[in-house]
């Protein structure tokens, strides 16, 4: 007998933008980053580059009547969520691109790509002023700085730049039309290690109203394709139904992890990695089983003697993770009892505090940290540290300063920062403890089973 079909029916989205040989940006990234968030995405073709990690070496507009029976089949047939453009390369395109849009009851996010990430023109010169009519039919525009100066009279390229000045530059934006504004704060001068990104938008009662979405700047040049990706996440939860407000919040965030986790291909600046999310949430059974194996192991062994006054407990975080509740933990935490040890809850996610935040800020020296465990510090366990297959390090809590916004990612910093990029990672940090906190020893992994090793190394040494 035949199976039953069982169809799905997820929102609609479409990208009206050029197509990257290479592969990171464009169309591709569009698509990508959309059936990621659970859109279907459909697509209006621009233009074709040949392009790569290095740079652009051709691009071919196509014929605005090529372009115009794609959006004709598209519309003709898809109920759409949310549009968003990119890559339009001339004023013929845009004039075009205006006008299909100006006739659809969609939100319509307009990413006015200009410039690649390599630094080749995508956008003809003379056609920069055919964008305002486009712009007025925004929900949301979102240029970078070098667009942003390029649309406004505001100049975001040449610091220092001050946070006034982005803001002007978005209420220029609203002035042409546009529902709201992001201007993107990556090639923004003087933000130092911090991006900013500024929305302005008006609200339902016609007030203008200033958001800024803060995150840590990262130490790399792979970009290629995060503008595509950033606007294409936000059209797509826009085609779920939510807020501009929370979808801007939540693609900022997405395109923060692509952009951490990108990909390491090509000669050139790499591109993000649009599904870096839909992997760490693919991630979560395996991280949660690790753990529960060695939670097993260590109850096996009876490792009551590493257990520490305030209990021990097994972290893991899944390959992408970012936050407390993308890693895995016992809840409870692994107590002594009069047999030996035993954890007092099952494995979950989030279910540690300290332990998962000093893990999650040990990987921002290392990402391939994946584990770790606090442990008993006494003279003995000290002692038996060195016993271990690696550096160990430490930090006293008494030199904490008032400012240091949590000791987990302190005491990380101190441990982990130093090192220098051809050493090899420590294996385990001691932790003095202060008055009222418990020493501790933190052992740290790439690897569950390595994780486990080290402890039951430690515990060796300290029968011995």
């Amino acid at each position: 007998m035949t199976r039953k079909r069982a169809p799905v029916s997820p929102p609609v989205g479409l990208t009206v933008a050029g197509s990257d040989s290479g592969g990171g940006a464009g169309i591709q990234a569009d698509l990508k980053t959309m059936e990621a968030h659970g859109v279907f995405g459909t697509s209006v073709v621009t233009a074709i580059t040949a392009q790569n990690t290095v740079g652009v070496e051709r691009s071919h507009v196509l014929p605005i009547d090529e372009i115009a029976a794609q959006f004709g089949a598209v519309q003709a047939d898809f109920d759409l969520g949310a549009v968003k453009t990119g890559m339009l390369a001339t004023t013929p395109v845009i004039d075009l691109v205006t006008d299909r849009v100006a006739e659809m009851d969609t939100p319509v996010i307009v990413d006015p790509v200009m410039v690649s990430a390599s630094g080749d023109r995508l956008l003809e010169p003379d056609a920069e002023d055919a964008y305002e009519s486009l712009i007025s039919e925004a929900t949301l525009v979102t240029p970078n700085a070098d667009e942003a100066s390029v649309l406004t009279d505001v100049n975001l390229t040449s610091g220092p730049v001050d946070r006034e000045q982005t803001r002007d530059a978005g209420e220029q934006l609203l002035d042409m039309g546009a529902d709201a504004a992001l201007v993107k704060g990556g090639h923004v001068v003087d933000d130092g290690d911090w991006v900013i990104d500024t929305l302005v938008m008006t609200t339902a009662d016609g007030d203008r109203r200033v958001r800024t979405f803060e995150h840590p700047r990262i130490d790399t040049d792979a970009t290629h394709g995060s503008g595509c990706t950033l606007s294409s996440a936000i059209a797509a939860h826009l085609a779920h139904g939510e807020t501009l407000g929370y979808a801007v919040e939540a693609g900022t965030a997405f395109m923060e992890r692509a952009i951490r986790y990108g990909y390491d291909v090509g000669g050139g600046p790499g591109p993000v990695q649009h599904l870096a999310a839909l992997r760490e949430a693919a991630d979560r059974h395996q991280t949660m089983t690790d753990v529960a194996e060695v939670v097993e192991a260590l109850v096996d062994r009876d490792v009551s003697r590493l257990v520490p006054e305030v209990g021990m407990n097994v972290v893991g975080a899944t390959a992408y993770a970012e936050a407390v509740g993308e890693t895995a933990a016992v809840e409870g935490r692994i107590t002594r009892t009069l047999s030996g040890v035993a954890p007092n809850g099952g494995v979950r996610l989030g279910a540690s505090s300290h332990v998962a935040r000093f893990l999650l800020a040990a990987r921002e020296f290392d990402p391939d940290l994946r584990f770790a465990v606090n442990c008993r510090f006494d003279d003995e366990t000290e002692a038996a540290t060195a016993a271990l297959d690696g550096p160990v390090t430490e930090y006293d809590r008494a030199d904490e300063p008032e400012d240091a916004s949590g000791t987990m990612g302190w005491g990380a910093r101190q441990a982990f920062g130093d090192v220098a990029a051809d050493d090899p990672t420590p294996v385990a940090v001691l932790d003095r403890g202060d008055v009222g906190k418990e020493a501790i020893i933190k052992l740290v992994a790439e690897t569950p089973e390595q994780l486990g090793e080290r402890v039951f190394t430690l515990l060796d040494a300290t029968d011995e």
